[in-house]
């Protein structure tokens, strides 16, 4: 990260990400980047900050999706749906580390708050 000049490191939610986010959230410590993800597990292990889409309106939306298909509806039938509700979280403790101040209205948009 360093050698490259790295200003930032934004994340997805690969499961490679998932199982190793404890570290990337170390390697951006220790080089004082801020860190974002679409997970909001990587705002819990000192990530600055990620927002990601409603997971339980997700699952429940799939759930019904398996419910239509085992009574006989053929998968290309069923609409596919675009996420509409989002969730943010924001570590304030990473952020004062890396000197960043989260403007209030931001803040109070926030799902998820690490104080």
């Amino acid at each position: 990260m360093a050698q490259s000049r790295v200003e930032a490191v934004l994340i997805n939610d690969q499961a490679e990400h998932f199982t190793h986010r404890r570290l990337i959230a170390e390697l951006a410590e220790t080089n004082r980047l801020p860190l974002m993800s679409s997970s909001l597990d990587i705002v819990e292990v000192g990530g600055l900050i990620a927002y990601q889409p409603d997971n339980h309106v997700l699952f429940r939306y799939l759930a019904s999706c398996v419910d239509r298909i085992l009574r006989g509806e053929k998968p290309g039938e069923i609409p596919i749906l675009q996420a509409a509700a989002f969730k943010l979280g924001i570590n304030l403790k990473t952020a004062q580390a890396l000197g960043l101040v989260i403007p209030p209205s931001f803040l109070a948009r926030a799902d998820l708050v690490i104080e």
